[in-house]
């Protein structure tokens, strides 16, 4: 469908944020949206005029009260007019003027942020971030999370997008140099950027290098561009600079359309954010250096750092002067070499695959697809915020799951103290304690998902059971959808309270289940459904780290790397007696016989902490713990790194499983002894009756034959990841239902 988009903006000269405006608004207009740009004007007009798009001038540059109020009133003469189908804002002001407009005239509102402000006084409260927020790097979405508490499920992050066919080491030059008057036998330095009172002192930096680096390199040429408040200051310090030197060699262009032009002419940029992108999509050499700080010459290396922040370099500090002429005078003097060239050809491929205005755009219209819809309210329920690494990770592929999905979903997460979990997780979280914010959540909610682990099990306690139970009741009795989500059924012991489980789950509207056992428990309970389905553990569909990036985690965490090493997962158990002593005969031995580290994978803190130390001082040889609290992808992608796993907890078992890595399971519990057999991985015996002989023998099988479990993992990770994926598709369907329903 294509809509009418009314962008609103503070201006249109030159500056990153407006060239990503007029991008954006031009591959709009080509896919058939109806574009309209409301600005106080600037030297991009009359290029998206040409391009078939309107242009409506107001006042929105500025905080004065009357040129406010007469933005405020164009504006919602506009909207009554135009009836866009959605505003999108890319300022603080124009941002702040559409969410007073929109007190008393409805529509779905958009904004992007393209960097951070000021927070201090008053201007924390004239903000506004509508409906769903475009953040482009991480650090501006953490910013908003921070600052404004704008939910994260809401912010999508975006990139600068590139036209890399404007962009390109082809871009005609001759004209701008004929223009200018350039010594084309002469190095030329560019800078491109607004020269306003918050974006000039870079630019002043830069020329006062330049009788350093005329030292170095004679001849040296530097173009700035940019316009704005502090433009004629600068154009005086460059003509004493010019006189100093004795020839203009800093040259001031003012505001100009064709940078692509002009960046074509230069052997090394300098500059940050879109201006970088445009030079390396130019394959010309980059010195990433602005206002918000310094990072030299860009490389390999620092990609992921750059990309981070949006190549603005904000998590840098400055650079004085001598570290900017040497930097320059190095790629003047190198630009030339294979070395050079080879990276240049990486800065363009870099931008080709991450950084097109495709891309870009794509993003924003998944965004306005969400804003336009009327939000479908899910509520989480599930063993969270116990510091447990398995239930952790159903929690994070759930989430991400539905944040994936083409509704506009808004879902918030009962958890155990909260105001801990925000050093976590960046979910909109209720206490699950809390009597009334749970009622009034249930009560606001559109479904409730009851997700993932063995919730419905008494064997810890009747109370666990009774406190799920009871959230179902809680939304049923208030007329809510509930769904049961990739559940593992049981053990349920006590008479009563399978006849509450029965009751509870043969009122859900969806249920799905991890494994088929499951399904047989609950029909033992007399729950008569053939819309039970069988799915997998959600875990299934989580992407993790790189095998790089967890061996750098393993070695910051001090886990040699001489020779491979087998994770063992642990879990108190009613204090087995001699349980420690049993494992950790088996660990020294698989040190011994088999040359393998040993390295205890800690899933929940602090009671696997202590259960991995009884064993580790009862060993023999030497052993590692992983005791810290690591991120979901994070353990995953350690696991990953195992030559096999000895598990007693269940989703160090998945998290192997969708590993690949084969797996000696320690059964505890009958979920573990299922999923072992539904896997294909061999036991090492109940934890109960454990004989380190016959385990021993299971160690020897598993080494023997560890590529044989290899391959039977590799088949069953990906059935059981097509799954899991099942799990979303049945509920897109539940939720695709309930609104079309409301439209009928």
């Amino acid at each position: 469908m294509k809509r009418k988009i009314l962008m609103i903006t503070m201006s249109l000269g030159i500056g990153g944020a407006e060239t990503h405006i007029v991008e954006l608004s031009k591959e709009l207009k080509r896919r058939g949206y109806d574009i309209i740009v409301a600005s106080n004007g600037g030297i991009y007009v009359d290029e998206i005029k040409r391009c078939g798009i309107r242009h409506e001038e107001m006042p929105m540059n500025s905080r004065d009260t009357s040129s406010m109020l007469r933005s405020y009133r164009l504006l919602k003469k506009l909207i009554l007019a135009e009836k866009p189908d959605l505003v999108h804002a890319h300022a603080r002001i124009p941002a702040f003027i559409a969410g007073l407009v929109r007190k008393s005239v409805d529509f779905p509102f958009v904004t992007s942020a393209h960097g951070v402000f000021d927070t201090t006084g008053i201007l924390k409260y004239v903000s506004n971030w509508g409906d769903r927020t475009i953040a482009v790097s991480e650090d501006i979405r953490t910013y908003l999370r921070e600052k404004y508490h704008v939910p994260s499920q809401n912010i999508k992050v975006t990139i600068n997008g590139i036209d890399t066919e404007k962009f390109s080491p082809d871009a005609a030059a001759d004209k701008t140099a004929e223009e200018w008057k350039l010594d084309r036998t002469c190095p030329v330095i560019c800078h491109v950027s607004r020269l306003d009172d918050e974006t000039s002192r870079f630019a002043h930096q830069l020329i006062g290098s330049m009788p350093q680096i005329c030292s170095a390199v004679p001849g040296t040429q530097l173009i700035i561009t940019g316009g704005g408040t502090q433009e004629e200051r600068l154009r005086k310090f460059a003509s004493e600079t010019n006189s100093a030197l004795g020839r203009r060699a800093v040259i001031m262009t003012g505001p100009r359309t064709d940078v692509n032009e002009i960046v074509a002419l230069c052997d090394v940029f300098v500059g940050v954010s879109r201006t970088a992108l445009e030079a390396m999509a130019c394959e010309k050499p980059v010195i990433l250096a602005g206002e918000a700080g310094y990072m030299g010459i860009f490389s390999r290396e620092k990609l992921d750092e750059a990309r981070a922040d949006n190549f603005c370099c904000r998590s840098r500090g400055h650079s004085d002067s001598d570290d900017l002429a040497s930097d320059i005078v190095f790629c003047l003097q190198n630009c030339g070499s294979e070395q050079m060239k080879e990276l240049c050809r990486f800065e363009r491929e870099v931008i080709q695959r991450e950084y097109s205005v495709g891309k870009m755009t794509d993003d924003c219209i998944e965004v306005y697809d969400k804003a336009v819809q009327k939000p479908y309210h899910i509520v989480m329920s599930g063993y969270y915020g116990f510091s447990n690494a398995g239930d952790e990770a159903i929690l994070n592929a759930i989430h991400r799951n539905l944040m994936k999905l083409p509704e506009n979903l808004q879902v918030k997460v009962l958890i155990s103290n909260p105001e801990e979990a925000k050093k976590i997780y960046d979910f909109d979280m209720v206490d699950r304690f809390h009597i009334f914010r749970l009622l009034r959540a249930i009560h606001s909610c559109d479904l409730l998902i009851s997700g993932g682990g063995s919730l419905l099990q008494d064997r810890t306690s009747t109370k666990s059971i009774m406190y799920y139970l009871t959230v179902m009741n809680l939304a049923k009795f208030m007329k809510k959808k509930v769904m049961l989500y990739a559940n593992g059924i049981g053990p349920v012991i006590k008479p009563a309270n399978r006849r509450r489980v029965c009751a509870a789950v043969s009122r859900a509207d969806l249920i799905t289940l991890r494994d088929e056992n499951s399904v047989e428990e609950l029909r033992n309970m007399g729950v008569n459904r053939d819309d039970m389905y069988v799915t997998a553990d959600p875990v299934f569909t989580f992407d993790c780290l790189s095998g790089e990036r967890a061996g750098n985690l393993l070695k910051k965490e001090g886990i040699p790397d001489d020779r491979p090493f087998v994770g063992v997962s642990l879990r108190s158990w009613y204090n087995l007696p001699g349980f420690a002593d049993k494992i950790a005969v088996i660990c020294d031995e698989i040190y011994r016989r088999y040359d393998r580290n040993i390295v205890f994978i800690v899933m929940q803190t602090p009671n696997d902490i202590k259960i991995s130390r009884q064993v580790q001082e009862r060993m023999e040889s030497p052993s590692y713990i992983l005791p810290n609290r690591y991120s979901t992808d994070e353990i995953m992608g350690m696991v990953g790194c195992a030559d096999f796993v000895v598990c007693m907890r269940l989703h160090t078992l998945i998290f192997a499983a969708h590993m690949q890595v084969p797996t000696l399971g320690l059964v505890y519990d009958p979920k573990v002894k299922h999923h072992l057999k539904s896997l294909g991985m061999p036991s090492m015996g109940d934890v109960e009756t454990l004989d380190t002989d016959e385990a021993l023998q299971c160690v020897e099988d598993m080494v023997r034959n560890r590529e044989h479990y290899a391959r039977i993992l590799s088949e069953k990770s990906e059935e059981l990841r097509r799954l899991a994926c099942r799990n979303e598709e049945l509920l897109t369907e539940l939720v695709d239902s309930e609104l079309a329903a409301r439209k009928e």
